[in-house]
């Protein structure tokens, strides 16, 4: 099956065929945007975290995430990463609390205190098996991904899916320290 067919199954939408038969790779990135919805951006996606002591040093220096803020919000603590490519990383402190809202592509951990040191806690599930089944995975793009992915297995990150592995041989995916997948996508893919 190719990669186009792959997608547009895996996109389909039972109940809405005029967006079955209409869907070609362009046709999202063309479609116009209302008054009412054109300032709307794709904010942040949040993730709960066990111990930040391990999934900050996995965001920041395995994937290159900066931290852009940190919250203590009493029982819980608050951690938006993003890349810095807009330099919002290096702004004064209340001005990134208000750049973060207005930009794209921020990664919120929320670490419920305590469970990192929990005997009993379970973790979270990560909504890729059951019970639980829902969330997939977040992605990055890199330039090299035989570079990126040669950088990960040195650094001993666990692999969900190498380049090697099944029929899509373009994209790996790995584990973040809770078992979160990260799909690792090369920024030259087209479809």
């Amino acid at each position: 099956m190719s990669l186009n067919r792959f997608l547009l199954n895996a996109f389909q939408v039972r109940r809405a065929p005029t967006l079955q038969r209409t869907f070609h790779s362009t046709t999202l990135a063309t479609m116009p945007r209302t008054a009412a919805t054109e300032s709307f951006k794709f904010n942040h996606t949040m993730i709960r975290i066990k111990d930040p002591k391990l999934s900050l040093p996995f965001y920041m220096d395995t994937l290159g995430m900066d931290l852009v803020s940190e919250q203590n919000m009493g029982d819980f603590t608050l951690y938006f990463l993003a890349f810095n490519y807009d330099g919002i990383a290096s702004l004064p402190a209340e001005q990134k609390a208000k750049a973060r809202f207005n930009r794209e592509g921020i990664l919120e951990l929320t670490h419920n205190h305590g469970t990192e040191s929990d005997p009993n806690f379970q973790g979270y599930a990560n909504g890729n098996s059951e019970p639980g089944r829902g969330f997939g995975h977040i992605a990055i793009t890199v330039n090299n991904i035989e570079e990126a992915c040669a950088r990960f297995e040195s650094l001993g990150v666990p692999f969900k899916k190498r380049l090697t592995d099944g029929k899509m041989r373009h994209i790996a995916f790995i584990l973040d320290p809770d078992g979160y997948w990260v799909e690792v996508v090369p920024q030259s893919l087209s479809l």
